[in-house]
């Protein structure tokens, strides 16, 4: 049971570090070209969000 267990534990890791990957890219993307238009209000936010996705990474592989 506890095999079973630890199975589902990994695989749901696995599939959150998947949509990490994906949310870490789009808003990189978005960073991007709030930087090329110069709005600042979403650089800000954009980089909130990436420095909760960088605590998130911390929590998934610590």
């Amino acid at each position: 049971m506890r095999q079973v267990v630890k199975e589902g534990f990994r695989e749901e890791k696995n599939n959150r570090v998947a949509v990490w990957r994906l949310e870490v890219d789009y808003e990189l993307a978005t960073l991007y070209e709030a930087m090329q238009k110069e709005n600042e209000d979403q650089i800000d936010l954009s980089k909130r969000k990436l420095e909760r996705l960088r605590k998130e990474w911390i929590r998934l592989n610590g």
